[in-house]
């Protein structure tokens, strides 16, 4: 190939670049301009992210335990009842230990669901409207999970 400067280097979506006719700048895709718009949602999706790391990995260690406890240390699946759960809740360490379980799970699997509707519900009113039953199902399954634990009674009749 010579030095010649007028050359063209070849053509892209049918134009000839050449040394008076350059390709035209092209911003790196990550790189913020004054023509890019304000994020409105800050960092909740990283926040988000993070979470279900980090809810994850306690879950994992709160129902292996949970398990561990109820099937080899106090006798299986057979000994649970009503008689079992109440001694088990007259504990403060216990109704901790669930309700850490109840509400990671809740949260950690609505914010889950969150992420598969996001991705997957086309229409904005959809995802309005499926997220509105989510969060409505979310809360109202720990709060009355959380009211359960803490006002159970094993005097009921």
């Amino acid at each position: 190939m010579s030095s010649d400067t007028t050359s063209a280097i070849g053509p892209v979506e049918g134009a000839a670049y050449d040394v008076d006719n350059p390709a035209p700048y092209i911003e790196p895709p990550r790189k913020r301009t004054g023509r890019t718009p304000k994020s409105t949602r800050g960092n909740f999706e990283m926040a988000a992210w993070l979470f279900m790391r980090l809810s994850g990995v306690v879950l994992v260690v709160l129902v292996l335990g949970h398990l561990l406890i109820q099937l080899f240390l106090d006798g299986g699946v057979s000994k649970i009842g009503f008689a079992f759960v109440a001694g088990r809740w007259a504990s403060p360490f216990w109704q901790v230990w669930d309700l850490l379980m109840l509400w990671l799970a809740m949260l950690h699997g609505a914010n889950g669901l969150r992420t598969v509707i996001n991705d997957y519900a086309e229409r904005a009113n959809t995802r309005l409207w499926l997220k509105g039953l989510l969060y409505t199902a979310t809360v109202f399954t720990i709060l009355l999970g959380t009211l359960v634990i803490f006002t159970f009674d094993p005097n009921i009749r």
